[in-house]
């Protein structure tokens, strides 16, 4: 079954040297195949994102070069309310 954010992360991997070039080290949110946000610390996306999208549906990762960084998704049956 894939991912249901693996069109943000494509989005990510597809654009990942022009996202380095212009926000290193920042957390980008990811929605729609856009960036949504850029955020100086992981829980400022998170916190941010989910003001704008529901969880779950917008992808927070750190920009950097290479594969160390790449996001790992976890499933839970557990919803947020």
């Amino acid at each position: 079954m894939p991912s249901p954010l693996q069109k943000e992360f494509d989005y990510y991997v597809s654009h990942q040297k022009e996202l380095v070039e212009k926000y290193n080290g920042k957390y980008v949110v990811i929605k729609d195949g856009e960036v949504a946000g850029v955020y100086d610390s992981q829980s400022a996306a998170i916190s941010e994102g989910k003001k704008k999208f529901e969880l779950g549906t917008f992808l927070v990762q750190k920009v950097e070069p290479g594969t160390a960084t790449y996001t790992q998704t976890y499933h839970s049956r557990v919803a947020f309310s």
